[in-house]
């Protein structure tokens, strides 16, 4: 047989018996990644969600890398762990990820893995509204997914109370200059920069993308410097400053209202406009007087992809006046994947490069 014919008569990988498969499906929601791990990952130990994450950051982060960083994924990778609920009134838990470690919420992984419940049947579904309840590590997520001719048309989901925690705060930044920003909460802890408010310009496209990671990085670190109280009222483990969002309300796009683009993690861009991000803004303009009750804005991302934020109800919680949030998108499968990692491979945990 030639060897042209072997190669087409071969049809699967033989694995060595000490190779590692993780079998994944990945999406995105917006342009933003999601790498779904849906088998080969070590059950996770804990009788919740933040204890299942506990168990993954101390036992388990060699996967995080293999999986997130190069040579199987990139930098601004991003991936999440189906877990067991909370409780029975739960459908699932999901743990997140990305290159630096691990995230609390993130909205464009609660829209991709709520239309990949649907299309992989996970759940009984029928045509109209679906909802689902998702335990994140920062609480119970509820999504509702729009199905239209037995397909998903949309998902939305109702973030967890959000708040804002400062207003019209400041701080000094080397290379930068001072630099106005809100602190609020959207499922993680965002400083928020409204770059009318500031004097300094910055572009929120493509072709500014290593300026955006640099300002993003830079007021992110003098911000945590700067002994500005970042705590969520109820869970320490939520106490800390995940990202920087940075928006212009100028955009001409018909339709938009707003341009948004977050820099977290370790100088990750989203490429969607960040459903957690947005939660907070609503938080924001709701504080502000800027939407009403149920008033939709339209935010824009770096990619183009839309958000539709508003807030559905007002609530106190922990001493804030906060609100529910909704937020609406739509997400897409981009592939089916079979890692292996090989125990003798000198890079099987990772790397990455800028």
């Amino acid at each position: 047989m030639s060897t042209y014919k072997r190669i087409q008569n071969s049809k699967s990988l033989s694995l060595a018996e000490n190779w590692q498969r993780i079998s994944t499906i990945d999406m995105h929601t917006g342009g933003e990644p999601l790498r779904v791990i849906v088998d080969g990952f070590p059950e996770l130990k804990g009788q919740s969600v933040l204890e299942r994450l506990s168990d993954c950051k101390k036992n388990h982060d060699y996967l995080r890398t293999a999986l997130m960083w190069e040579p199987r994924g990139h930098a601004d990778m991003y991936g999440c762990i189906l877990v067991p609920p909370n409780d029975d009134l739960g459908d699932f838990g999901i743990i997140f990820l990305h290159n630096e470690g691990y995230s609390t919420m993130c909205g464009h992984a609660i829209i991709a893995i709520s239309t990949l419940a649907v299309q992989m049947k996970w759940i009984d579904y029928s045509e109209g509204q679906n909802q689902i309840l998702i335990d994140a590590p920062c609480g119970r997520i509820v999504s509702f997914v729009e199905v239209k001719n037995s397909e998903v048309d949309s998902v939305s989901f109702h973030c967890v109370p959000s708040f804002v925690s400062a207003y019209d705060q400041s701080v000094e930044v080397s290379g930068i200059g001072l630099v106005n920003f809100d602190l609020a909460y959207g499922g993680a802890f965002y400083a928020y920069i409204d770059l009318e408010k500031n004097s300094w310009s910055l572009a929120l496209d493509g072709n500014s993308y290593g300026e955006i990671i640099r300002f993003g990085k830079d007021i992110k670190q003098a911000i945590m410097k700067s002994g500005l109280r970042v705590a969520h009222p109820y869970e320490a483990a939520l106490s800390f400053l995940y990202g920087v969002i940075f928006i212009d309300n100028k955009t001409q796009d018909q339709g938009i209202d707003s341009k948004n683009v977050c820099v977290f993690a370790d100088g990750e861009i989203d490429r969607c406009p960040t459903g957690s991000g947005v939660s907070g803004r609503m938080a924001i303009h709701f504080g502000r007087n800027e939407i009403e009750l149920s008033e939709k804005m339209n935010i824009q991302s770096i990619t183009g992809s839309v958000f539709e934020g508003s807030v559905v109800k007002e609530i106190e919680y922990g001493g804030y006046q906060a609100v529910i949030p909704q937020v609406k998108g739509t997400a897409h499968i981009t592939g089916e994947h079979q890692f292996i990692i090989d125990p003798k491979d000198p890079m099987k945990t990772g790397f990455f490069l800028r």
